[in-house]
C-alpha cells in the first residue's frame, strides 16, 4: 500500500499539504488523524476544507464531536464530516450517537482521536500520523507527517497526491 512521509517546516507547509490532499480526495474516504494535542490535526483539516472550497470558519468539533461541511469534488457536492472524538468517554458513545451511518460511499469522514472510538469506528482508508518535531536546537520546529493508505480507495487517493514540501 502507498505510504508518504514529509516534514512540514511551518503553517504554510501544513496549508500546502492540506491543499494537496483536497485535490486528491475521493468520495467515501475515511481518514483517521493521529497525533498529540497541538500536533496539527485540526490545522491540516482546516487547510484541506478551505482548499476544497469551504468558505466559512472551520473549528475543532471538540465539544460538538462532529461538524459537517459541503465541498465540491469534480463538480459534485460531497459532504465532509469532521469528527473530534477527544472528549468521547467510550466507543459506545460513537455508536449511540449514530455516527457510523456517516461512513458510506459518498461521505468523506475525517476523524481526530480515532482511538477513542476503538473497534466501533469503521477502518480508515488513510491513516495520518502528525508529530511535532524539533529539527535542531536553534528552535527550528515543524511537523513530521506520515500518510499510509490502508485500502484500495486510500491507495487511489495517495496515488493522486501531488505534494512537494518547501525545503
Amino acid at each position: 500500500m502507498p505510504h508518504f512521509t514529509t516534514h512540514l517546516h511551518d503553517e504554510a507547509g501544513t496549508n500546502a499539504l492540506g491543499a494537496a490532499l483536497a485535490r486528491a480526495l475521493l468520495p467515501g474516504l475515511a481518514i483517521h488523524l493521529h497525533g498529540d494535542l497541538g500536533a496539527g490535526k485540526t490545522a491540516l483539516t482546516r487547510a484541506l476544507l478551505h482548499a476544497a472550497g469551504h468558505q466559512g470558519h472551520v473549528k475543532s468539533p471538540t465539544y460538538t464531536l462532529v461538524e459537517p461541511y459541503s465541498i465540491q469534488i469534480d463538480k459534485h457536492s460531497v459532504e465532509v464530516m469532521h469528527f473530534d472524538l477527544y472528549r468521547m468517554a467510550s466507543p459506545d458513545e460513537f455508536l449511540e450517537a449514530g455516527f457510523r451511518e456517516y461512513f458510506n460511499q459518498s461521505t468523506i469522514c475525517i476523524v481526530e482521536w480515532p482511538e477513542k472510538a476503538a473497534a466501533a469506528l469503521p477502518p480508515p482508508d488513510i491513516s495520518v500520523l502528525l508529530s511535532v518535531s524539533h529539527v535542531s536546537s536553534i528552535s527550528n520546529t515543524g511537523r513530521d507527517v506520515e500518510l499510509q493508505a490502508l485500502s484500495d480507495k486510500g491507495s487511489q487517493c495517495l496515488a493522486r497526491l501531488k505534494f512537494a514540501p518547501n525545503l
